[in-house]
């Protein structure tokens, strides 16, 4: 009998659920992984004070009390709600949640992790996607405002040919005139 494994699938919608953007980077929080990952928060919060040099600024930081507050807002939750936060929440970019793979060796955190970098990656094409659709359009506008100008220039003879209908001027007559008639 061989042992079947198994794979672990979280719904798209929960992982980016959980993706925030903070200070210009979208990111998870510490909380959001270690649940994602089955294990305590504190646990993943050892794990990344023990490999601190595998987490420069650009992979992970702590949110100032300010943004966290801030945070904490947009969702509706209450101030006397602490979260079970003694310590500022860590927040990890797309390079830091990968590296958490290094750090965290469980099958299911591995699992997880492939998951979220996938939907990272897919953020990213449909930004690029976004992107590339704003600037065809942005082109066909320039199209457009071309044409506009030249159909307004077409617009503009027509009403100067209207008017000189409108207001002929006398022109004199082509040929002789005879005395006296």
């Amino acid at each position: 009998m061989t042992k079947k494994e198994t794979t672990v699938m979280i719904p798209e919608e929960i992982i980016m659920n959980n993706i925030y953007f903070i200070r210009g980077h979208k990111v998870m929080l510490d909380r959001d992984l270690a649940k994602l990952y089955g294990v305590e928060t504190k646990q993943l919060k050892r794990q990344v004070s023990r490999n601190k040099d595998r987490f420069p600024e650009d992979f992970m930081f702590e949110l100032t009390k300010e943004e966290f507050e801030n945070w904490r807002s947009q969702f509706g939750t209450s101030n006397s709600d602490k979260m079970g936060l003694r310590y500022s929440p860590m927040a990890f970019t797309e390079q830091g949640v990968a590296m958490l793979s290094s750090v965290l060796k469980s099958k299911k955190a591995v699992q997880v992790n492939i998951q979220i970098m996938r939907i990272f990656t897919a953020i990213r094409q449909r930004l690029a996607d976004n992107i590339e659709l704003r600037l065809e359009v942005e082109k066909i506008k320039k199209k457009l405002d071309n044409h506009d100008k030249n159909i307004e220039l077409v617009f503009q003879y027509l009403d100067e040919l209207l008017v000189k209908k409108e207001n002929p001027k006398t022109k004199s007559k082509i040929g002789f005139k005879i005395k006296g008639k």
